[in-house]
């Protein structure tokens, strides 16, 4: 369990380490993350936390893969959900978005991005993790698609396009410049982007003459 901080013989856990890396993130930003300070916050060395991570590139790799691991989980569970396409994009929207300017999730997205550039295992890194997004969302607007909710489409360049936005989206946001010049809350502008980008299917438009046009609904 994420809240049991140490084993029998006092060490404090991989996962527990991680648990408090991401919540000191939230709290203090990621300038303030030190192993010294991590180790205090949790009662040991940085010794050991060096142990088990090696640097603290490392440590901020793993405590995003930790972080992303669990909304993979999510998005598996919203996909095989027996609702309309367009729930299931919403919700995709509101997990990929950043809860908030202290999201220390997209706080370690934007830093990994940063160190990308010079850093092949980073780079390998951040390619799995986005491919998990791009490959579920593919798959939502697919089905989507075949089922007549969303309007015809490619739908690898199409999450392409939307995920890009997105990630355009969240940086201003985690930055504290989502308003720019739109004052709509970060959700409301990915909606009208989806929107746009993922229109709703209309029938007979882009369907040959004869072909059936029946839509081929599912559960609200």
């Amino acid at each position: 369990m994420a809240g049991a901080a140490r084993r029998r013989d006092g060490h404090v856990t991989q996962e527990r380490m991680l648990e408090e890396a991401m919540a000191a993130i939230a709290e203090d930003g990621l300038a303030s993350l030190t192993m010294s300070a991590l180790a205090e916050r949790l009662g040991t060395s940085g010794g050991h936390i060096l142990y088990y991570f090696g640097s603290k590139d490392l440590l901020l790799l793993a405590a995003l893969r930790w972080s992303e691991a669990a909304l993979a989980e999510e998005r598996r569970a919203l996909l095989a959900r027996r609702t309309t396409a367009e729930r299931k994009l919403d919700h995709f929207l509101r997990l990929y978005l950043p809860r908030g300017p202290r999201d220390p999730r997209w706080t370690l997205w934007i830093e990994l991005w940063a160190r990308t550039p010079g850093n092949s295992a980073l780079r390998e890194a951040q390619e799995e993790l986005d491919r998990g997004w791009q490959e579920d969302l593919e798959a939502l607007l697919a089905t989507g698609v075949a089922r007549r909710r969303f309007a015809p489409l490619d739908p690898g360049a199409r999450a392409s396009e939307l995920l890009a936005l997105l990630d355009g989206l969240s940086t201003r946001a985690v930055l504290g410049q989502e308003s720019g010049r739109d004052p709509r809350p970060a959700l409301d502008v990915a909606r009208s982007a989806a929107r746009a980008l993922v229109p709703a299917y209309t029938p007979g438009a882009g369907v040959a003459s004869g072909a059936d046009t029946t839509p081929q609904g599912e559960p609200d």
